[in-house]
């Protein structure tokens, strides 16, 4: 399903539509292509910077770590778990975040980003 292209994104494109996002971001998950693509879109847009700092396969997972910083200069490191089905399609993504405090952080400005989009109950306040 996938090609290797540098217009596509790793896993955005291969969204199933019932895909689920997982992260410790999120108080529960959030399901559905379009949603999990405005989730990701509001993080990156969150990030003053990001640097992949671990890409690799094993078996239907890409893992995906990085550090980041974000608009007001925390730091904060994410790992990517993206599960792959025999065709291609990512059915889940799971997404966890360090250190605590700068993930809570986070977790609260999507909140405040996305309340309106996603609903209540996803986010830290």
């Amino acid at each position: 399903m996938s090609v290797n292209n540098s217009d596509r994104h790793p896993f955005l494109d291969d969204l199933t539509e019932d895909a689920i996002l997982s992260s410790t971001l999120l108080r529960q998950p959030v399901s559905g292509r379009e949603r999990i693509k405005s989730v990701i879109a509001a993080v990156g847009a969150l990030y003053q910077t990001q640097t992949p700092t671990f890409l690799g396969v094993v078996e239907n997972r890409t893992l995906l770590q990085y550090d980041a910083v974000l608009v007001d200069g925390i730091a904060i490191r994410g790992t990517a778990v993206i599960e792959r089905a025999e065709d291609g399609s990512v059915p889940h993504v799971s997404v966890t975040f360090e250190p605590l405090d700068a993930a809570m952080h986070l977790s609260r400005q999507l909140d405040s980003v996305l309340r309106e989009e996603i609903g209540d109950g996803f986010f830290c306040l």
